[in-house]
C-alpha cells in the first residue's frame, strides 16, 4: 500500500511540499582570542628589515681612589652596544562572494561584509601564530617571501647566531627538559629577575596543559607531605580551583591562556612563555586594511594586507618552557 512520506524530496509526492527548518542561527566554533597580538605594544617599522639596538652597565666595582690621584685612562661607555633585528612579513586573506549570493537571502548571512569580518579573524590568527612560532626570519629574494623570526626562536640559550651571546636567553630562563615542577617555576623567574632586577612586570602565556599544571601545584614539606589546603565555604556551592596570579619570592606572574589553535605545540599543549612587555613589541610597516577589487562580472573581491614584525627588545628578559616532563 502506498503512503504519504517526509524523506522523498526529488520525486512527486507529499515531501515536496514539506517546509525546510533552518534557524537564523549560526554557530562558529573556533577559538579567535589574540592575547599576545592584542597586549604587544605597537610602534612603527620603516623598512624591510626593522632593528633596534641593545646595551648594558658593566659589572659593579668597589675599586677606591688613592687621595690626590688624576684620571689617567678612559672607558668607552657604549663598547658593549649591539643591534638587532627583525624581517617585515606580509600576511594577505582574499576573500570573493558571487553578485547571486549577495542577493539571495541566507544565515549569517552570507554576503560580502561578513567574509571580511571573517577573514580579519583568520588573519589575526595568522599574526599571533606567527609571532609565538618557532620560525626563524628569512630575508627574502626573488620568489621568497621575507619571514619574521618568531618569539620562541628569539628564546635560546645557544642562539640565534646574529645575537651576541651576552644578550640571549639565559638557559636557567628555560625549561626544555625534565619535570616541570614549582620549584622550577620559582627558578626561572628567579633568572629572569637576576637579568632585568623586575620583580613585577612578568606575564606567563600558557597552553592548556602547562596552565593546568600549575593550577595543580601542591605545597609539600619535607617528609611530612603537608599540603596546601584551601578552604571553601558550603553555602558558597563554588570550588575555585586555577591560579591567575602566581607570587613567588622574586617576582609576581600573570598568567593569560594561549591561544590553543596558535600555540606551537598543539600536540603535548605544554608551550609558555614568560614575557615582559617592556621587552617586546610589534611593529607595523602597514596596519591591517582591506582592499577592494574590481568586480568582472563573478561577484564582489576583496582582501586584507598586513605587514609587520616581531620586536624582542632584549631576549635576556624572557623565558620559555617547552615540556612538562
Amino acid at each position: 500500500m502506498a503512503f504519504a512520506n517526509t524523506y522523498d524530496t526529488t520525486n512527486p509526492g507529499s515531501a515536496v511540499s514539506n517546509r525546510e527548518d533552518l534557524t537564523d542561527m549560526l554557530s562558529v566554533l573556533a577559538p579567535t582570542e589574540t592575547p599576545f597580538l592584542s597586549t604587544l605594544p605597537k610602534r612603527k617599522a620603516k623598512a624591510n628589515y626593522h632593528e633596534w639596538t641593545c646595551d648594558k652597565l658593566s659589572a659593579p666595582s668597589s675599586a677606591g681612589v688613592v687621595e690626590g690621584s688624576d684620571v689617567s685612562s678612559f672607558e668607552n661607555a657604549f663598547e658593549d652596544r649591539v643591534r638587532l633585528g627583525n624581517y617585515v612579513q606580509e600576511m594577505r586573506r582574499s576573500y570573493m562572494v558571487s553578485n547571486r549570493q549577495q542577493l539571495v537571502e541566507s544565515v549569517g548571512p552570507a554576503r560580502y561584509a561578513e567574509a571580511q569580518g571573517k577573514k580579519i579573524k583568520e588573519l589575526k590568527r595568522d599574526a599571533e601564530f606567527t609571532l609565538l612560532s618557532t620560525n626563524d626570519r628569512v630575508a627574502g629574494g626573488a620568489g621568497v617571501a621575507p619571514k619574521m623570526r618568531g618569539l620562541g626562536d628569539w628564546i635560546d640559550s645557544a642562539g640565534p647566531t646574529d645575537v651576541p651571546s651576552d644578550y640571549r636567553t639565559p638557559a636557567s630562563s628555560i625549561h626544555a627538559s625534565g619535570t616541570f615542577t614549582e620549584t622550577v617555576l620559582n627558578s626561572l623567574i628567579t633568572s629572569i629577575y637576576r637579568e632585568s632586577g623586575d620583580t613585577q612586570n612578568l606575564s606567563l602565556l600558557a597552553d592548556t596543559a602547562l596552565r593546568a599544571s600549575i593550577s595543580g601545584f601542591a605545597r609539600t614539606s619535607g617528609a611530612t607531605d603537608a599540603v596546601y589546603r584551601q578552604m571553601v565555604q558550603s553555602d558558597a556551592k563554588k570550588l575555585i580551583n586555577t591560579v591567575g596570579i602566581y607570587e613567588s619570592d622574586n617576582g609576581t606572574i600573570t598568567i593569560v591562556n594561549m591561544n590553543p589553535i596558535t600555540a606551537p605545540d598543539t600536540t603535548n599543549k605544554d608551550t609558555g612563555y614568560l614575557i615582559n612587555y617592556d621587552y617586546v613589541g610589534l611593529a607595523e610597516l602597514d596596519s591591517l586594511h582591506s582592499e577592494s577589487l574590481p568586480n568582472f562580472g563573478g561577484g564582489d573581491r576583496g582582501y586584507l594586507c598586513w605587514m609587520g614584525t616581531l620586536e624582542c627588545l632584549h631576549p635576556g628578559a624572557l623565558g620559555k618552557i617547552t615540556v612538562l616532563s
